[in-house]
């Protein structure tokens, strides 16, 4: 009897000529998910029926969309994580609830396998594997990539014709993409080589912030919690704004980004990002967090976004680490609620206003004009404060200097410090051989 695989499927390329290969070279009864994310409705238009020539047993398509931006976007996007600073992590917080559903029609139909169209040069195997081991560990993992004898694009392309199964891909135009409610990435062909500018024909989302239009557009965000509640003024849920937002975002021009990144595997690669609606809420929130957060929680913030971004770029969602990480993310976002004005213009996405019932921005405080709430005066106790290990450095004659000068070349007296009472000039009153202050003594 044939054992049952559940694939992980698109009805691209690498999918595509999985589903014969495993059964001409396994004897696997292959079901196909099909996970709607967000990726549109023409690249789902007929995926069943070309999954089911292709051999198929059955495809089952979920609709996933609500799932993923309330359960992965938004508890991404209050960590303020952006891996190595520039990129948006949208294939990265997917692979998590395609692996999760996957895992789940398994279950369901009684599979003994899973399988997924990953190269064994990608982050993707990474990703849909952790989640398998943390929620599948009893599960047979089957990654063509890594087993057959196909090593390119061009030969997956053959082998789908001379199977009879179609393909959108094409030897001169062999982008590989991938594209959900948050984002499309692109990668292959000319974008392979850094030198390449990135091709004109290959942005989908987004168009050339040369050609957006001249005059900006203002996007008005509501926030509670972090999360986006209002468009505009107009009570919105996820799904549909994320929608809006890139038709709005990229008819600016907004989103663009030509990245080198560090894969977890190792090496680097190149990749063409599209993320005109997430720019927008990410600029949106950064503002927003300026406004109600003090200096050490931002700061803290800015930290675990980094280490989150690291954990969901390298696939650790379902791990322990990920689950404290939101933890902390979910306490601070107590404090993201109100509201920003964003302006879209030629390809930028810049806050321009902000507001907040939980603000700790105050004009009184901060105005330049006459106030009758601070002290100026109470700055120098602050300031001797704050500055006193300089302080304490400079009299004991450590100030910071050149490494080449030397010790009676130091800025300043060194001085020899008494018991609590102050420098003291004389050497001899403290009979001491060298300026520099004893433990307990001082200034």
């Amino acid at each position: 009897m044939s054992k049952k695989v559940v694939l992980a499927y698109s009805g691209g390329l690498d999918t595509s000529a999985i589903v014969p290969w495993l059964k001409e070279h396994g004897d696997y009864e292959v079901v196909c998910v099909v996970a709607d994310v967000g990726q549109g409705a023409g690249e789902l238009e007929g995926v069943e029926a070309k999954a089911e020539a292709s051999g198929a047993s059955e495809c089952v398509v979920l609709d996933l969309r609500k799932e993923f931006v309330e359960d992965y976007v938004w508890p991404t996007l209050i960590t303020g994580a952006v891996y190595e600073g520039r990129y948006l992590l949208g294939t990265s917080m997917a692979r998590p609830v395609i692996a999760k559903a996957q895992v789940e029609v398994a279950r369901k139909v009684g599979a003994e396998a899973l399988a997924h169209g990953c190269t064994g040069k990608g982050n993707d195997q990474v990703r849909f594997e952790s989640a398998f081991s943390a929620l599948a560990p009893d599960l047979e993992v089957i990654a063509p990539w890594r087993s057959w004898d196909l090593r390119s694009r061009e030969q997956l392309i053959a082998y789908c014709e001379s199977k009879g199964v179609p393909v959108t891909s094409t030897k001169e135009k062999i982008y590989s993409r991938d594209r959900n409610l948050w984002h499309i990435s692109h990668e292959g062909g000319l974008i392979e080589d850094p030198w390449n500018e990135p091709p004109e024909d290959a942005w989908m989302l987004t168009v050339s912030p040369t050609e957006a239009p001249d005059a900006p557009t203002d996007v008005h965000l509501t926030f509670e919690r972090g999360r986006a509640t209002h468009l505009n003024g107009t009570e919105i849920d996820g799904v549909t704004l994320l929608e809006k937002l890139n038709a709005v975002g990229g008819a600016n021009g907004v989103g663009r980004v030509d990245i080198v990144e560090n894969r977890c595997v190792g090496m680097k690669s190149r990749g063409l990002y599209e993320t005109p609606g997430g720019t927008i809420i990410v600029e949106a929130l950064k503002s927003l967090e300026e406004l109600v957060l003090d200096r050490e929680t931002r700061a803290y913030r800015e930290e675990l976004g980094v280490r989150f971004a690291r954990v969901v770029y390298d696939g650790r969602w379902f791990a322990m680490v990920r689950d404290a990480l939101s933890a902390a993310a979910e306490r601070i976002a107590d404090r993201l609620t109100g509201e920003v004005v964003v302006r879209l213009y030629k390809g930028t996405a810049v806050a321009t206003k902000r507001k907040s019932p939980l603000s700790l921005y105050s004009e009184d405080f901060a105005t330049f004009g006459a106030d009758e709430v601070y002290n100026q005066q109470h700055a120098e106790g602050f300031i001797r404060l704050m500055s006193l290990p300089e302080r304490v450095a400079a009299l004991n004659g450590l100030a910071l200097i050149e490494k080449k000068k030397s010790w009676e070349d130091a800025p300043g007296v060194p001085p020899v410090v008494g018991p609590r009472t102050g420098p003291v000039h004389a050497a001899a009153e403290s009979g001491a051989d060298k300026p520099f202050m004893k433990e307990g003594n001082a200034v």
